[in-house]
């Protein structure tokens, strides 16, 4: 399969991100210079479509805080990974086809608040909530 199909694929699995990311406070989808969708608080990257090519089709990029991360990646190996790309970000990836609903909503909570943290926004703002 070709690198643009594999990008339009997980595009199309990226609407259930964007659903649910679109209900937090100041959350907007950008496009990547690349064409791959992003989702942004207040202006700053929360999640994508990991489009390096280190990453495994059909995953997911999201901020995180690198000590969660070292969590995730010891709970759960199965879901959540990082390459060397990505190794120095705070971020994580995650294979989308073993993310649900619950999975999704704490990843981009998390990120949402790591995202308005670094705007300064954070701190006047409340939690955000997501309701299922």
């Amino acid at each position: 399969m070709s690198r643009k199909l594999i990008r339009q694929a997980a595009a199309d699995r990226f609407d259930l991100v964007k659903e649910i990311g679109l209900k937090l406070h100041d959350v907007k989808v950008a496009v990547r210079y690349d064409g791959s969708p992003v989702l942004k608080a207040a202006g700053v990257f929360m999640a994508g479509i990991a489009t390096d090519e280190s990453a495994e089709a059909d995953s997911l990029v999201v901020r995180c805080d690198l000590d969660d991360r070292d969590l995730l990646l010891e709970d759960a190996p199965e879901i959540y990974y990082v390459t060397e790309f990505y190794e120095r970000h705070p971020v994580v990836l995650g294979r989308m086809a073993l993310l649900d609903d619950d999975a999704l909503r704490d990843l981009l909570s998390m990120s949402h608040a790591l995202a308005m943290e670094k705007t300064g926004r954070r701190k006047r703002d409340k939690p955000p909530v997501i309701n299922p």
